[in-house]
């Protein structure tokens, strides 16, 4: 059985060469690679303002991956933009929200990586850090130097959840953020966390299959076992949901 995995695509401008101010679509590449390497079949899904486009995306998906990229805009948790937060894409959050919420409503597995899960917990009423150095507690570098597929720090696990049927209570993550969630959203609990108390991973309450992490699993996946593991998971509840429905 093949499944059909949506992978939410960003949008960069070509700063110069023969068409500066150009447009394209594109997802990086370790999304689709870890796709198929789980069993999945990726399709980038563009962003879009139309929400009956929108909705036909996720009606045409089994699962949903929702790739990392820029700085949610704060005003979405009522927040106005502090001098350390980025430059926000209202078009992409505006439709990944749509996006999420129509696959969530049709019981589509979800997993929600890096800037997917802080858009993830701010579409269900959740806040965010605009940038660690809020945090007083925190000490952790969350923003490692390149090396993208190496470990750099640790995190815990809590027990009963997804993450921990596959690390137990503890694993070493690679990590590339300045924001992480503050208030977590109403239907959701937090699975893993940083030494310093930063949230690294939440899940939906529930036996729906929603998950969000913090870390980046997909540049990991193909030297870490570990973390093909976890889109392998996803591919698992994605079968199953498939199941249920027929």
């Amino acid at each position: 059985m093949e499944f059909l995995i949506g992978i939410s695509g960003n949008i960069s401008v070509d700063q110069g060469g023969h068409f500066p101010g150009y447009k394209r679509a594109y997802v990086n590449n370790d999304y689709i690679e870890s796709t198929t390497l789980s069993g999945g079949v990726p399709f980038i899904l563009p962003v879009l303002e139309d929400e009956k486009m929108i909705k036909a995306q996720a009606e045409s998906i089994d699962g949903l991956i929702l790739s990392g990229g820029q700085d949610v805009n704060p005003l979405l948790y009522g927040e106005e933009p502090t001098t350390k937060s980025g430059a926000p894409f209202l078009a992409r959050d505006k439709s990944e929200q749509l996006l999420l919420k129509h696959v969530i409503d049709q019981r589509k597995p979800v997993l929600a990586i890096c800037r997917g899960l802080q858009i993830l917990n701010v579409a269900y009423g959740g806040t965010l850090y605009q940038d660690i150095s809020e945090i007083e507690e925190s000490f952790v570098k969350h923003d490692q130097y390149k090396n993208t597929s190496n470990p750099s720090h640790s995190i815990t696990v809590k027990e009963g959840t997804h993450l921990h049927s596959l690390y137990g209570s503890g694993i070493l993550i690679n990590s590339f953020h300045h924001q992480a969630i503050k208030d977590v959203a109403p239907g959701f609990d937090v699975s893993a966390w940083a030494k310093d108390g930063v949230i690294e991973a939440v899940e939906k309450q529930g036996n729906q299959f929603v998950v969000g992490v913090q870390w980046h699993p997909e540049m990991m996946a193909k030297e870490h076992a570990s973390m093909l593991n976890l889109f392998r998971l996803f591919m698992e509840k994605v079968q199953q949901s498939i199941k249920e429905k027929n």
